[in-house]
């Protein structure tokens, strides 16, 4: 918390700091931000994972979400002022003292641990509704299942060559044996002593053959060069750890019901002794207020209505007079709204202008206020607060009282203001002798200032959420998520990224970065509703990549993460469904409907690219690729900042479609490259491991990783599934794995080409932040002229 007290100190200094005219200069203090903001996440959310305190919990989540969005608008700030979705700031790690792996972004536990009641019984409807979907498909494919001419010859072709093949074993085997008795019939003592002697020449050489292995493995260990095998197994201390972890949840669990019984009987139980008390002096205020302004001004005043706050404005330290000043101001304002809003738009183009030429400033933040906030409060609270003799870690109960007295004086409040509104209007008539109708005039007025938006129509208005999630199961458009995680998603940094662009020689990202990345744009957002309101919203985001890389994986990994749920409206997906223009819209509607109801929710688009296709090929225009185009740009616009919902999409040929179509539908676009060296060395190690194989002498994955180039991690796993087989890796002590074992499989597979990256990286240069970050680079080496020559250019 000290380095978050620093960081609040630096960004909120009692004099603003002066514009940077140097962009290298103020993108190197937002990195620097950037990289201690993701070390006070990481912190933060590893101590509200082993917190047990309920209240303390709370708060330090109130912090971690503050920092969370922190982190993002950081990120917004960097893409806005490098023009580029990924960075390199090994600079500012070395200045920090800080490895790579220091930038990794954690994934917070409570974003499924700590869900809603009401989320958390919808999530398990949907699963009995996957579960009953998938398993009446399973007896119905079972019995209508129709096999093809193709299929039925090849099941005969099997079973005639087993057939074949058993009686050709038989026949060898009866061969054998009669040769072998008429051989050795006549020899009797003599073929029983060689027999023996053979039998102890093998066992002879097997026992000294194992305790050579074992001496063998022993000097290997003594020498530091091995690790013990009792090592390699779980020891003592992890399962110690293990347990504490399972005991710390527990504990958390417990509190917290605790913490939630308890608020509820405080607060009834200063209902009962406070609430008559609070309700006379709040009356007895407003009372006196109303003769104070009547004594300055010569009439009472008009009540504050509901929407400016009501009675919480004249309990402000303020006079009679300056309150009716307030309100007269806010009134002036809500009338000249509509006359003042083009010239805004005009002042605010003008002040970007003057910005630009004066300098770069922080954008300004919609978490540092609360964030400021949380941590004075953590310092004033609990910072040096003597929990010496609270072992259990259990809540505190006045400050559940300090708490619950705001919302009983809230409640109160509603009630109050009704009230005195009703004495006010009386106090008018009898003394003032004004007219309640006036003032009911004025209301009416000051509620034709708002438009109201018209509400879109619900078309299954009379349908319940479990029938619709059922129909969209059955057509294939709701989807389980695959149990894939982030840390499942493996890859090496990007070590020369600064160097590169040092030289400018634009890097190419790591997996680890397409990682990191997404994290930040699709985990965090999803996961946190307060981060999601108040951070750069991020409404749809489109991966590009040749085919294998992992772009799949990537989106039901964030539905794992998150515990989002999955639709899939790919074009091949929903090729034949729902057909016609008001099938359409029926379709879409259910669709946004459900994932509203169900949020967080992530919507895929597999084959993004076909969507906005220039020409449809002849043999795809039976399939209505471009069916979508049209209504789903309009459903993207109506979701909100409390939507929870993100539309994923993933292309291995993005020429192929409009590029401003497709550039004006998804906001964010991520380059997936295929695997560097390190990132491939570190993907055949782990997943060779993972499938039961081990790493020996005999395998150089050196070489291997260096031969590989080209290839993609979906490569990498088919290869691998099929070489480390269960029998192959019972033969390992006989016959360990080499790598000519993985190099004749793979090269049936066709590489990645640097060609075909290349041609992805010149089509992502044409996109509106790949035009911006070329002409920030044409600027640094050439000034560009200023005037209307510029707009010829």
């Amino acid at each position: 918390m000290l380095e978050l007290s620093h960081l609040l100190a630096e960004e909120l200094p009692p004099e603003p700091l002066p514009p940077q005219r140097d962009r290298v200069v103020f993108f190197q203090r937002l990195a620097t931000l950037y990289v201690r903001y993701v070390q006070v996440f990481r912190q933060l959310e590893q101590a509200h994972n082993q917190l047990v305190h309920p209240q303390k919990r709370q708060l330090i989540r109130v912090i971690l979400n503050g920092v969370m969005g922190r982190v993002l608008e950081l990120k917004n700030e960097m893409v806005e002022k490098e023009f580029s979705e990924y960075h390199f700031v090994d600079d500012v790690l070395h200045a920090l003292k800080l490895s790579p792996a220091a930038l990794e972004i954690p994934i917070p536990h409570f974003f499924l641990s700590e869900r809603s009641k009401e989320a958390e019984e919808r999530k398990m409807m949907l699963m009995d509704v996957l579960a009953m979907v998938e398993d009446s498909e399973a007896l119905d494919t079972s019995v209508d299942s129709i096999m093809t001419e193709e299929e039925a010859i090849k099941i005969i072709q099997m079973a005639e060559r087993a057939w074949q093949g058993r009686l050709r074993a038989k026949l060898n085997k009866e061969i054998r044996f009669s040769s072998f008795d008429r051989r050795h019939r006549t020899i009797g003592s003599a073929f029983t002593e060689l027999a023996a002697i053979r039998i102890q020449k093998v066992w002879r050489g097997y026992v000294q053959r194992k305790k050579t292995r074992i001496a063998r493995d022993e000097e290997l260990i003594f020498l530091g060069m091995v690790m013990d095998p009792k090592y390699q197994a779980p020891c003592s201390a992890e399962i110690a750890a293990q347990a504490s972890e399972a005991s710390t949840r527990i504990k958390q669990k417990k509190s917290e019901e605790a913490y939630l019984k308890a608020i509820e009987e405080i607060l009834n139980q200063l209902r009962e002794t406070e609430r008559h008390d609070m309700t006379k002096t709040m009356k007895s205020q407003i009372r006196q207020w109303f003769f104070e302004c009547r004594n300055s001004t010569g009439v009472f005043p008009d009540y504050p209505s509901q929407e400016d706050g009501g009675s919480v404005l004249i309990f402000a330290e303020k006079t009679p007079q300056q309150l009716l000043e307030e309100i007269e101001m806010k009134e002036e304002e809500e009338a000249n709204a509509k006359s003042k809003g083009t010239e805004k738009k005009k002042d605010k183009e003008k002040k970007k202008e003057e910005d630009d030429e004066a300098g770069l400033k922080m954008m300004p933040s919609a978490f540092l206020s609360d964030l400021e906030v949380a941590n004075k409060r953590f310092e004033d609270v609990w910072k040096n607060r003597d929990e010496s003799e609270n072992f259990s870690q259990m809540h505190e109960v006045e400050l559940i009282k300090e708490e619950m007295r705001k919302v009983l004086e809230a409640e109160v409040r509603v009630q109050v203001d009704e009230e005195m509104r009703q004495e006010l209007a009386e106090l008018k008539l009898a003394i003032d002798k004004e007219r309640i109708a006036k003032g009911k005039a004025k209301k009416k007025r000051g509620s034709k200032s708002g438009k109201k938006k018209k509400k879109e129509k619900d078309l299954t208005a009379n349908r319940t959420l479990e029938s619709l999630c059922q129909e969209l199961v059955k057509q294939g458009l709701l989807k389980q998520a695959k149990n894939v995680w982030m840390q499942d998603f493996l890859g090496d940094f990007n070590y020369l990224g600064t160097t590169l662009r040092q030289n400018d020689v634009e890097p190419m990202p790591s997996l680890l970065d397409v990682r990191q990345v997404l994290s930040l744009y699709a985990v965090l957002p999803l996961g946190s509703q307060e981060v999601h309101e108040k951070a750069p919203l991020i409404k749809s985001i489109l991966l590009v990549g040749p085919a294998g890389v992992g772009k799949s994986m990537l989106v039901h990994a964030v539905c794992q993460e998150t515990g989002a749920t999955l639709f899939d409206l790919s074009p091949y997906n929903t090729a034949g469904k729902y057909p016609g223009k008001n099938g359409l819209t029926m379709m879409l509607h259910m669709v946004f409907k459900v994932a509203r109801l169900l949020q967080p929710t992530v919507i895929w688009i597999g084959d993004a690219e076909k969507m906005f296709y220039k020409k449809v090929p002849k043999e795809e225009q039976e399939l209505e690729p471009r069916r979508l185009k049209k209504d789903l740009p309009k459903c993207l616009k109506l979701i909100k900042e409390e939507d929870r919902v993100l539309i994923i999409g993933a292309t291995k040929n993005p020429q192929s479609a409009d590029i401003k179509a497709l550039s004006k539908m998804y906001g964010k676009i991520i380059l997936i490259p295929r695997p560097d060296y390190g990132s491939r060395y570190v993907l055949w190690e782990k997943l060779i491991k993972k499938q039961g194989g081990k790493i020996t002498k005999a395998l150089d994955l050196s070489s291997l990783t260096k031969v590989t180039d080209g290839y993609t991690p979906g490569h990498m796993v088919q290869v691998i599934n099929g070489v480390v087989s269960k029998d192959r890796i019972e033969e390992l002590t006989k016959r360990p794995l080499t790598a000519d074992d993985f190099v004749l499989p793979l090269a049936k597979f066709d590489p990645v080409l640097q060609r075909e990256e290349q041609a992805i990286k010149n089509w992502y240069a044409k996109t509106p932040l790949g035009k911006r970050r070329i002409k920030a680079a044409i600027g640094k080496e050439e000034a560009p002229p200023k005037g209307k020559g510029a707009k010829k250019k």
